[in-house]
């Protein structure tokens, strides 16, 4: 029996198993996917994990230091997801249930990295926060059709690692993130928290409870 081909797939609701918070693609979105011969969701996942661990080698080999600006941003969601979708580094054009208007997602750019660049040379808040409220907001404008939070984790790491000098985030804390579980449950009501301006539950997801008192 032939299999049913990813698009058609994607574009029955009932079929799709997306985790809470996972944003879903539109047909145009999916047809931007480069391998045609991938069916299920399973697929796409190993080609995307592929993907990611590609352009977390980029990052970490990449000597540049100014990476608060819209270049790096797009380039780095491209080496992320590149090799498996054409839109990759491109800001989406569509509508979803999170994120600014598709219009406003430049302008709402340049604000958080005229933010950024604000707290770092005013030391605002300490480099951890800095990276999470970098983090949260770039999740919140949603830049692109999907890979957002991946996307948002990454470029908060490579703030810390490039900018400050840095460990990374442990974001997952052990567990698979982007499967729904007690671990993605607690990150998605600290995000939800972050939206109202209450970034101590995100703090505190990352370990820094001192910082989310």
């Amino acid at each position: 029996m032939a299999r049913t081909p990813l698009v058609a797939f994607f574009n029955r609701p009932k079929m799709i198993d997306y985790p809470e918070g996972a944003t879903p693609l539109d047909p145009d979105e999916m047809d931007g996917l480069k391998h045609k011969h991938v069916t299920t969701r399973g697929e796409l996942d190993h080609l995307e994990q592929a993907n990611i661990q590609n352009g977390l080698q980029w990052m970490k080999k990449s000597r540049k230091k100014d990476i608060v600006n819209e270049r790096f941003v797009r380039d780095l969601h491209k080496k992320l997801f590149g090799d498996v979708w054409k839109w990759a580094g491109i800001f989406r054009t569509t509508e979803k249930s999170i994120g600014v208007d598709p219009r406003e997602i430049a302008v709402n750019l340049r604000m958080l990295l005229d933010d950024v660049h604000y707290w770092i040379q005013n030391e605002t808040y300490e480099p951890e926060e800095i990276a999470i409220r970098f983090h949260h907001r770039l999740v919140w404008i949603h830049l692109f059709p999907n890979g957002n939070g991946r996307h948002a984790r990454i470029m908060a790491d490579a703030l810390l690692m490039k900018v400050f000098g840095k460990e990374r985030i442990d974001w997952t804390g052990g567990y698979d993130l982007q499967a729904m579980g007690d671990r993605r449950k607690e990150y998605l009501t600290a995000l939800r928290n972050a939206d109202q301006g209450n970034y101590a539950p995100l703090l505190a997801f990352i370990g820094l409870t001192d910082k989310a008192q």
